[in-house]
């Protein structure tokens, strides 16, 4: 049986490594991954929880100080292979 998008293990960028660590991962478990980074470092806006404020780690990922967590998938994926 085929693994579905979600299970299916994907290589993180260099970038995204920095968080996730370099294993291949399912999308599920490297989203997973970013919102425990996310909350562990205080980085949704208290103003609009669905605002995330980049830190150094993301910046690189999202490649802008700011993005709507609807946004950050698209991001993530042009890290994921």
């Amino acid at each position: 049986m085929a693994q579905s998008g979600l299970q299916r293990p994907v290589t993180p960028s260099k970038e995204l490594a920095a968080i996730t660590g370099s294993a291949a991962l399912p999308r599920s478990q490297v989203v997973s991954k970013i919102w425990d980074h996310i909350k562990k470092n205080n980085l949704q806006n208290p103003q609009n929880k669905r605002e995330i404020i980049a830190d150094d780690k993301l910046r690189p990922i999202f490649g802008k100080d700011r993005v709507s967590m609807f946004e950050m998938n698209k991001h993530l994926s042009r890290h994921l292979s």
